[in-house]
């Protein structure tokens, strides 16, 4: 058995338990609790980003909700650290990663000690507020860089693998394919992208209903990736090596691409 093989959580329900969801509404009700960030700013903010997840990830107020590894364990059915695990074993310590966003939780925090200090680490979003949170969580690690900028506009760097967890869905379509565009022009030869997103899970599924609804409700964005490829987002995709593996009952997938 593979790690990424079927299987359905035994500890969904509990985890279900542990937290109530919160409108957005209510989150932007919540007063401010980080400063404003320091040398950010500059970027501007998508559209589709401020429009749609202003009360996410644009709020300083939603850190304190969003950024604990129970709360993304919770919202990913007990799979968060099943899924991080798929990560790393595509990846290799002393190398030059990017981080495609940041992610609430501690996959930052653990990709850097996995490349370790012999390797250097570029985080990128286009939320300042997410920039300054990222920057306070690893900022005794001198390996690491955080910065602000638009995924969809990167360009002249060179990377031996980019890692790009859970940022598809929340985007709009043809901000897909520039994003993957991007990142595949910033690979250096035999680098790789690892994707790991949501996919359409099979007819069956128990929680295909509820995750159909979370989608309709609060990410208009995701289901595309219920009918296209990640491979349809690249304009040559051909020029790549692709290999995909789905688990949960086919609800998430993890695309690996080559540089050939």
């Amino acid at each position: 058995m593979t790690p990424f093989q079927d299987q359905i959580c035994d500890n969904q329900q509990e985890l279900t338990q542990r937290v109530r969801v919160m409108k957005p509404t209510e989150l932007m009700r919540m007063p401010e609790v980080l400063s404003e960030p320091d040398n950010v700013g500059d970027v501007p903010i998508p559209a589709y980003l401020s429009d749609t997840y202003t009360w996410a990830y644009l709020k300083p107020s939603s850190i304190k909700i969003f950024d604990h590894n129970w709360v993304v364990d919770t919202i990913l059915w007990g799979n968060n650290r099943r899924l991080q695990k798929t990560v790393f074993e595509s990846l290799e310590p002393a190398t030059k990663v990017l981080l495609a966003s940041d992610v609430y939780g501690d996959l930052a925090i653990r990709l850097a000690e996995f490349i370790g200090p012999e390797g250097h680490l570029d985080i990128v979003d286009v939320s300042p507020v997410q920039v300054e949170n990222c920057r306070k969580k690893l900022k005794n690690v001198d390996h690491v860089n955080v910065r602000q900028d638009d995924l969809a506009y990167l360009k002249n760097c060179q990377y031996d693998a980019i890692v790009c967890f859970f940022l598809l869905h929340e985007i709009p379509d043809d901000y897909k394919h520039r994003v993957v565009a991007a990142l595949l022009e910033n690979l250096a030869p035999g680098g790789k992208v690892v994707f790991v997103d949501y996919h359409k899970p099979g007819p069956w599924h128990p929680i295909k209903g509820i995750i159909s609804l979370v989608f309709d409700t609060l990410e208009p964005f995701a289901k595309s990736l219920w009918s296209s490829e990640i491979r349809d987002f690249a304009a040559d995709a051909d020029l790549y090596r692709w290999h995909k593996e789905t688990c949960f009952g086919g609800l998430y997938q993890k695309v690996v691409v080559e540089r050939q």
